[in-house]
């Protein structure tokens, strides 16, 4: 059974660090009764502290009931992981945040947890790891994971902050779509583009679209897809 947020962003522009997702998130918790939440801040975005990351979480939670305590500050993050009422895993760098996984040998105590049914919330970096391979994310390689592969707690990739191209921009680097195409002529897993705002809530079979926008699916040999909000991502392993 799974339960999961896995959103594209922690931040809509001009508003605050998780607010746009803190309904659905304490909707959860107050349903099963949690009160403790584990972080895990390894992507650690601009490469700032653990300490600062996590003390950015407590500060989204700090109008709640929610303890958040950060999974570098116990001395075994493997039993953190396993005894985790829920667990929230930040944006910043994927190759950083799946290193990290792998040298502490918890990516499958991960998962398991991910499948025994504990409440996840994925944002950015923590999104793409649940998808089958991090190999469509945005992020420098600044460090080199042992291994690409990640949770799979869903059946394609996720492209966070998927960005259309712009008519008028003058930048001439590749789209977004061109590089997953190019991903496609040697991959043939299905990705999902996330646009700002929008995340799949994860419900044990179903995989819902959320928020304004739509998705974007891409697929090796077909048309890119868009699909509205609403749409249930399992039917894309059918």
């Amino acid at each position: 059974m799974r339960n999961m947020i896995i959103a594209s962003t922690s931040t809509i522009h001009g508003t605050d660090y998780l607010s746009y997702l803190l309904p659905d998130i304490m909707e959860v918790f107050k349903k099963q009764s949690v009160k403790n939440l584990l972080f895990i801040p390894y992507a650690r975005p601009g490469g700032i502290s653990h300490d600062t990351y996590t003390d950015k979480v407590k500060t989204a939670f700090k109008d709640t009931e929610i303890e958040v305590q950060g999974i570098h500050e116990f001395k075994n993050p493997k039993e953190a992981i396993e005894n985790a009422e829920a667990i929230f895993t930040g944006g910043g760098n994927t190759f950083v945040l799946v290193k990290m996984l792998y040298d502490l040998e918890i990516m499958s105590s991960l998962r398991k947890q991910l499948y025994a049914g504990t409440f996840y919330i994925g944002t950015s970096a923590g999104s793409n790891i649940c998808g089958l391979n991090m190999r469509n994310t945005n992020d420098m390689p600044i460090v080199m994971p042992p291994n690409f592969k990640t949770m799979g707690a869903v059946g394609y990739n996720i492209n966070a902050h998927y960005l259309d191209p712009e008519p008028s921009s003058t930048h001439m680097g590749e789209t977004r779509e061109e590089r997953i195409k190019e991903f496609h002529c040697y991959n043939n897993l299905p990705v999902v583009g996330l646009r700002e705002g929008s995340y799949i809530r994860v419900q044990n079979e179903k995989e819902m679209l959320c928020g304004i926008h739509t998705a974007r699916i891409f697929q090796q040999n077909k048309n890119a897809m868009e699909v509205p909000s609403g749409y249930n991502f399992a039917e894309l392993l059918k």
